[in-house]
């Protein structure tokens, strides 16, 4: 059984202190460093968010699940060589084992690329959506939550930069014009002890960052020195947490770090949505000049053999596509499986 930190909480920070200047600013950015230089995850509120739009988008996902199987299959991502749509529970798969969760998945609503070998590999994960004809609000719903929530990301990222002590926009050369953004909306079904306990396994996010909005059913955990810290929901915030790309830019001073959900008990369910802040699928990450009592403090990238990082931000997503879906892979892209690796890498959620 895992060790549960009882006694450790995430931190909150507020956004309004970020654009508040002075003193209140050097004050949100130390906490920022502190919180990042902890376990990397915290709620935020100040958000700005309207709550209409929070609360439409959580009641149109539960529509959608609640759906007839087969209007929810009619978008199944097994049609999607991009890795869009539906997934039933147990069809994603993180460290080789099946996530108890049903989902779809909603990148940018983009026109695919001419298939070619010769081109670059992540030409291949661009393409459009797929939305169920049984719900047509789903779409319009979800673009625009797509849209504030970019918003609030790169806002987010400016003051990961400015906590950096870097200019707030050094990061806009990887991600404008066209960042790579994914929606998530899941549902983790409720089930007993004995059948099971991964929601979604540990892992790490490979992007910039994640905003992450929870409804009333508690599960995510994040790893703590002295084992796992639950982030239950709390109304009017989001759980944000650092990606693989930061930790990238940084040399390990900001990490990403560990999660997972647990599945929830059975007669309930937990829905959640999250919002994924990537760069551009052409770019390359860079690595920042940090100020000397800054640089100090960084710890490198992570090295795992298992989960190797890889500048080039296509090559790692779609490393990470490949792995986490291995049936899209296998139909869609059978010539890029590595039939001896492709068990041993542990997959991020994106």
């Amino acid at each position: 059984m895992s060790v549960v930190g009882q006694s450790e909480v995430l931190p909150t920070l507020d956004l309004r202190r970020f654009d508040a200047g002075g003193p209140e600013r050097a004050a949100f950015l130390s906490e920022l460093r502190s919180a990042a230089g902890g376990v990397g995850f915290f709620y935020l509120i100040g958000h700005g968010l309207d709550d209409k739009l929070i609360q439409d988008a959580l009641s149109i996902s539960r529509r959608f699940f609640a759906l007839p199987e087969p209007d929810k299959l009619a978008i199944e991502m097994l049609n999607s060589p991009h890795f869009r749509g539906y997934n039933r529970a147990g069809f994603e798969h993180t460290q080789g084992k099946p996530d108890w969760r049903e989902q779809v998945d909603i990148g940018p609503e983009r026109e695919a690329l001419p298939f070619d070998r010769s081109a670059p590999l992540w030409t291949r994960l661009q393409g459009p959506n797929q939305w169920p004809a049984a719900l047509p609000e789903l779409k319009p719903t979800l673009l625009a939550y797509q849209d504030r929530a970019t918003a609030l990301a790169i806002r987010v990222l400016r003051a990961f930069a400015a906590a950096l002590e870097q200019p707030e926009n050094v990061f806009e050369p990887i991600y404008t014009p066209a960042p790579n953004q994914l929606i998530k909306i899941i549902r983790y079904p409720g089930r007993a002890a004995e059948q099971g306990d991964q929601g979604v396994g540990a892992h790490k996010d490979s992007g910039f960052v994640t905003i992450l909005l929870q409804e009333t059913q508690g599960g995510l955990q994040v790893q703590g020195e002295r084992g796992w810290i639950d982030a239950p929901p709390v109304a009017g915030t989001f759980v944000v947490n650092i990606g693989e790309i930061l930790e990238m830019a940084s040399n390990g001073y900001l990490r990403a770090n560990v999660h997972r959900v647990v599945s929830p008990p059975p007669g309930t369910d937990r829905l959640s949505i999250a919002f994924f802040l990537g760069a551009r699928l052409d770019a390359s990450v860079p690595l920042l000049s940090l100020p000397p009592h800054l640089a100090a403090q960084a710890r490198g990238v992570t090295q795992d053999p298992q989960n190797p990082l890889f500048r080039e931000v296509g090559r790692n997503y779609l490393k990470s596509r490949l792995r986490s879906h291995p049936d899209v892979a296998q139909r869609h892209h059978a010539d890029l499986i590595d039939s001896a690796s492709a068990k041993l890498e542990p997959a991020s959620a994106y």
